[in-house]
């Protein structure tokens, strides 16, 4: 949720841009730009190889450990920005647009198996020069920070996994809607943007009604890319290869889950925990598939105390 001095300054921003006329676009690149710089962030790119790679860092560096954030399927960067507000003061935050996704390049015969992005942000964060951090993920990057964290373990002092996907011992609604080919992850006509955050958020956050408009824009823009990105990791969790991997971690890991989880059962955070060794599980009460946009400051707390032992103190 907003706080009220947030929620009151985005009120007041929108209302005057309406008042003023501006369209639509307008109106989202602005409350967008607001966001990030309300979290202490700003928006940036680089070249990969063959890939423009968008991301957002800390708007002013300071001398704290290095936190890598990682959004799930058909997400991006911006899904970060209310969870980096209670880190940038320390930390040097780093949300990345897969390849795919967002603002980064969206080739569609990449390769977007979990290994295969595991080695493009590899790729991506060796460009950075980030060769030591903490990383975060949720979702499908969820199960990239896990499969990260078990293929790099030398540059990995901590992992949070928020709802990870890669282990579906447990089903829920979702996967009877996918089997039906109705999948609530790939937006392909209006209204359908808004039904995915009803399905996926317990606790949606407020977003105003140009801001929404675009962002479904967006998403069903996406159609295509979206449909071979799900179609490259739809399998991972049926399948016992991640499992196996993710065995082998050796850095310290969180796992959060929202009990109300639609998307990926909370359920089987009880099977990552038992998969990854030391590895500790928290439960989320009320809270759905994104616990870092409905509850950004009890994730962030949770993170703060389960990586203390693990933060390098500043000089």
């Amino acid at each position: 949720m907003l706080k009220k001095s947030h929620f009151t300054a985005v009120a007041l921003l929108l209302s005057v841009m309406l008042l003023s006329a501006c369209s639509r676009q307008g109106i989202y690149e602005t409350a967008i730009g607001f966001e990030r710089a309300s979290a202490g962030l700003e928006a940036d790119n680089i070249t990969v190889g063959d890939l423009e790679i968008a991301y957002l860092r800390n708007a002013e560096a300071n001398n704290g450990d290095t936190i890598v954030l990682v959004h799930g399927f058909g997400a991006n960067k911006d899904n970060w920005t209310r969870i980096a507000r209670e880190l940038t003061d320390s930390f040097n935050v780093y949300a990345i647009d897969l390849p795919g996704h967002g603002e980064s390049s969206k080739p569609l015969d990449l390769g977007y198996r979990f290994e295969e992005q595991v080695a493009h942000l590899a790729g991506i964060l060796e460009a950075l020069g980030i060769n030591e951090m903490h990383m975060m993920g949720n979702s499908m990057g969820g199960g990239i920070t896990a499969l990260y964290t078990a293929t790099h373990p030398e540059q990995i002092k901590s992992a949070v996994l928020f709802d990870p996907a890669g282990i579906l011992d447990y089903e829920n609604e979702m996967v009877g809607m996918v089997l039906a080919g109705d999948n609530p992850l790939i937006p392909g006509k209006p209204g359908d943007f808004d039904r995915l955050m009803d399905f996926a958020l317990e606790k949606r956050p407020f977003v105003p009604w140009p801001i929404l408009g675009v962002m479904e824009e967006k998403a069903i823009a996406n159609q295509e890319v979206n449909q071979v990105i799900f179609a490259a990791i739809k399998e991972v969790g049926f399948t016992p290869d991640f499992r196996n991997a993710i065995e082998r971690i050796e850095s310290p890991v969180l796992i959060v889950w929202g009990k109300e989880d639609r998307i990926l059962d909370y359920r089987n955070g009880a099977v990552f925990q038992k998969a990854i060794p030391g590895s500790q599980l928290e439960i989320l009460e009320g809270i759905g598939h994104a616990p870092m946009i409905e509850a950004p400051e009890e994730s962030a707390r949770l993170f703060l105390e389960f990586a203390k032992p693990f933060i390098s103190k500043a000089d």
